[in-house]
C-alpha cells in the first residue's frame, strides 16, 4: 500500500494531533541519537509539547554544555532593547540641553562682571554683581598681602644673612697686624746744590 503525502498544516483533531506528536517525537529523538553515534556529532534537542511538557536529548553529559558551546560559536552580542536605547538618547539630550543652558548663564554672568551687557540688568542684579566684585577684590587683596608678607620675610632673612657676613668680615679685618713701611728719602745732586745755594745767599 502506497502511503500518501502528509499535508503540512495544523491537525485540527486533538486526538490525532496528540498521536502524531508522540510518534514524530519518538522518531526525531531516535534520529538525534543515531546522528550522534554514527557521526560522532554533538547533538542537543529540546521539544515542548502543546501542553508545555519538556522532552530533551543531549549527546553530551549535560545539555547546558551544548547550549554554551552554541552561544560561544554564534558570538551574538547582547544588545539593549530599542526602548532602553531611546530612553538613554533622550536622557543624553536632556543633559546636553541643561549643560548648554548653564554655559549660557555663565557666559552672561561673566560679561556682567566685566561691565558688559549691563543695560538689561535690574537694580538687584547690579547689586549682586557689585557684591561679587567686592568679594573678588577682597580675595585678590588677601592674596597680595600674603605674597607681600612672604617677600618681606625673604628680604629680612637676606638682610640677616648679610649682617652676619659683614660682622665676620669686620672681625677678620681687626685681626690683621698693622704694618707701616718707612721709605728713606734720597736727595739728588741737583736738590743738594739748590739747598747749598739757598744757604749761601
Amino acid at each position: 500500500m502506497v502511503r500518501g503525502k502528509t499535508e503540512m498544516k495544523r491537525i485540527e483533531n486533538a486526538t490525532s494531533r496528540q498521536v502524531t506528536f508522540s510518534k514524530r517525537r519518538s522518531g526525531i529523538l531516535k534520529k538525534a541519537f543515531e546522528l550522534s553515534v554514527l557521526c560522532d556529532a554533538q547533538v542537543a534537542l529540546i521539544i515542548f509539547s502543546p501542553t508545555g511538557k519538556l522532552y530533551q536529548f543531549s549527546s553530551s553529559s549535560a545539555i547546558s554544555d551544548t547550549i554554551e558551546r552554541y552561544q560561544k560559536s554564534t558570538k551574538t552580542p547582547i544588545t539593549e532593547s530599542s526602548t532602553m536605547i531611546k530612553e538613554n538618547i533622550q536622557q543624553l539630550k536632556d543633559e546636553t540641553a541643561c549643560l548648554c543652558k548653564k554655559i549660557e548663564l555663565l557666559e552672561d554672568y561673566k560679561r556682567k562682571l566685566l561691565g558688559e551687557s549691563l543695560g538689561s540688568c535690574s537694580m538687584d542684579e547690579l547689586e549682586e554683581v557689585q557684591i561679587q566684585l567686592e568679594l573678588s577684590l577682597d580675595k585678590i587683596r588677601g592674596k597680595k598681602n600674603v605674597l607681600f608678607k612672604e617677600q618681606i620675610d625673604r628680604l629680612k632673612e637676606q638682610e640677616k644673612y648679610l649682617r652676619k657676613e659683614n660682622t665676620e668680615l669686620r672681625k677678620q679685618c681687626e685681626m690683621l697686624p698693622l704694618q707701616l713701611s718707612i721709605i728713606p728719602t734720597v736727595q739728588t745732586p741737583a736738590q743738594a746744590e739748590e739747598v747749598e745755594t739757598a744757604l749761601f745767599i
